[in-house]
């Protein structure tokens, strides 16, 4: 076991600095792969951990049975380029008979045009469909952002950055058959000021009962907060959307940071973001709580309680908090967009995953935080 001493943070709500025991070390994901980029990853109710990233205009997935050692990535069938950087890249989502990937592809890219679009798995990732079209309006999803998630019972939802009206809005699409057919296109939310922050990736969760909940950054009147709506009806129609938080970052110019939200065991939803030079998060309906000075931060919920990481800079040191910590913890340098994930029932497993390295060589790491057999 190896012992890692990390530097404070200021300002925040730690007085001292307190060593972090890790129980297991870095290991690298993406094989042989070349400039591997923008992982994400989910956790299974067995405990496996399914991971996707992208290089160049290729998406990769594999997949680990105990969050250590990492199968070879294989590529998924694609045509076209691929949106990849600051939080675009592909999605993965899983329920109790599938595996789900996600990933915006346009057969210019460049933000000229762009397509959502999802791969579907019925055998634990060995064999993979072909893709299906979510988006109905050509080049809608053009600025290559969007967030997906899935639930065990086989509810899954997408959500996008769209462009089809001359503005951007928060548009979405639901399945309620473990992704192999999906609903028509749905607005979500347009902002009464024309568009909501141009940038910044949205953010999908549902909980227990089945409530969809969505988070994106708004544009509202110079403050880009981050907002919440929820859907009780399986994402035909969401509410009316409430901020996140309560302060308000005035800003005419888009962060690209669009932050990340869980539900808890209980259903209790979380969230956290980036605001100015800090992160924050909230739990419930509770005030926001200041974590530490950061961006690009990312949750997950494990039965012990919620898991946050972000990094310093982009790239800059990637901190870790646990539960009841109290602090943030260091577990690596030069980090790029990092996930963490958790999920399983009888087998939990938390695990942190990153880019790093410069340009043309980058690679995805990952490591163990926790894991209950």
């Amino acid at each position: 076991m190896s012992t890692v001493w990390v530097r404070c943070l200021a300002p925040t709500l730690v007085l001292a600095c307190l060593p972090f025991a890790s129980g297991a070390e870095p290991v690298l994901v993406s094989g042989a792969v070349r400039d591997a980029r923008q992982p994400q990853a989910v956790v299974d109710t067995d405990g496996h951990v399914h991971v996707v990233f992208g290089s160049g205009d290729k998406i990769y997935y594999c997949r680990s049975d105990d969050g250590q050692e990492f199968g070879s990535p294989v590529p998924l069938a694609t045509q076209g380029r691929l949106s990849l950087g600051m939080r675009r890249g592909p999605r993965v989502a899983v329920t109790d008979e599938a595996i789900i990937v996600s990933a915006i592809l346009g057969k210019q890219g460049m933000g000229r045009d762009g397509d959502l679009f999802t791969w579907r798995s019925s055998d634990g990732g060995t064999s993979w469909s072909d893709p299906v079209q979510i988006t109905d309006s050509a080049g809608a999803a053009r600025e290559g952002l969007h967030g997906m998630a899935a639930d065990p019972s086989g509810r899954a939802c997408c959500a996008w950055l769209d462009l089809r009206n001359g503005q951007t809005e928060i548009f979405t699409a639901t399945s309620a058959d473990h992704g192999a057919t999906w609903s028509e296109n749905r607005l979500g939310y347009r902002s009464p000021n024309g568009s909501v922050c141009e940038c910044c990736h949205p953010s999908v969760a549902i909980d227990q009962r089945g409530v969809v909940h969505l988070m994106w950054r708004n544009s509202l009147d110079g403050a880009r907060d981050m907002y919440l709506a929820s859907s009780r009806d399986g994402g035909a129609s969401f509410g009316k959307a409430r901020k996140v938080g309560t302060g308000s970052w005035m800003l005419d110019a888009c962060p690209m940071d669009g932050g990340s939200l869980v539900t808890g065991t209980k259903g209790v939803l979380t969230t956290i973001w980036r605001r100015e030079g800090q992160v924050f998060a909230t739990t419930g309906r509770d005030r926001e709580q200041l974590l530490g000075s950061g961006e690009q931060p990312w949750a997950a919920s494990s039965q012990d309680g919620t898991y946050y990481v972000w990094i310093s800079g982009r790239p800059g040191e990637l901190l870790l908090m646990r539960p009841d910590a109290g602090q943030a913890t260091r577990i690596a340098e030069d980090a790029l967009d990092p996930v963490i994930a958790a999920g399983g029932h009888d087998r939990d497993a938390v695990v942190v995953l990153w880019e790093t390295g410069p340009r043309g060589e980058a690679k995805i790491m990952a490591q163990l935080v926790l894991r209950l057999d």
